[in-house]
């Protein structure tokens, strides 16, 4: 499939399910999940979304609620792309835990 439409998709997605979590976690003072990255299939069977969750100690308890409510965070991006895909992908979540590395070599780099 033509790289540009990919990265394309990718952003439409990481887009609305940002939205999707900003409306979410509203009722959650203290806690913020960001979209990092979007990662779809070729066939647009799969999209792998990598999230960025302060604070990162609460971050496997909240990934587990997510992963819990997933095909309900697939229904309402269905809902919000439908006009733009055909086929709205299956999602997994996964952490991203780039910033925890940062700030580890950094306080190593410190000493």
């Amino acid at each position: 499939m033509d790289n540009t439409r990919m990265s394309r998709i990718n952003r439409l997605i990481q887009k609305e399910i940002s939205e999707i979590f900003r409306e979410q976690t509203k009722a959650m003072p203290g806690v913020i999940v960001s979209v990092t990255s979007v990662t779809v299939s070729p066939d647009l069977g799969i999209a792998r979304i990598r999230l960025s969750i302060f604070p990162s100690d609460r971050g496997e308890e909240l990934l587990a609620n997510i992963r819990d409510n997933a095909k309900a965070i697939r229904y309402a991006l269905g809902q919000r792309v439908r006009t733009q895909l055909r086929k709205i992908p299956e999602v997994s979540f996964f952490i991203d835990d780039s910033l925890d590395y940062l700030e580890r070599i950094d306080s190593l780099l410190q000493r």
